[in-house]
């Protein structure tokens, strides 16, 4: 999204309230404790299900690259059908590798995806992080 010498720019909210986005580098994938979420501009985005099989998981990132660049081609095209059709395969791809759909996790802790961090169980423990 940004190249290495890129800094993420300061995330802003409606009611003006800033989030600071120099909490790690953008080339870092800072992830919570519990390897669950990655942050990206202070929001939780799940992350793929660790215990994947390697070969496995490999063929589901490849297919979700696969359907990323079709929706591309199909925005480009203007192709509504090809849209629905190629975002579908996105979501497949996605709930496969465990980003979407039934979390991967068995603790019974809620989905947190698409939430601010500072208004998560990780709020304290990403307050505490260095800005870098």
């Amino acid at each position: 999204m940004y190249g290495p010498l890129l800094q993420p720019p300061t995330s802003v909210r409606p009611d003006n309230h800033c989030i600071p986005s120099n909490k790690r580098n953008m080339t870092d994938q800072l992830t919570t404790p519990d390897g669950r979420y990655l942050i990206v501009r202070g929001r939780l985005w799940r992350t793929s299900n660790p215990h994947l099989d390697p070969v496995h998981r490999q063929a589901l990132v490849n297919a979700l690259m696969a359907a990323r660049r079709a929706v591309g081609s199909a925005k480009r095209s203007d192709d509504s059908g090809a849209m629905a059709a190629a975002r579908a395969q996105v979501d497949a791809a996605k709930q496969a590798l465990g980003e979407r759909g039934q979390v991967w996790w068995t603790d019974g802790a809620p989905d947190l995806n698409r939430h601010m961090v500072h208004t998560t169980r990780y709020a304290e423990w990403y307050s505490a992080l260095p800005d870098e």
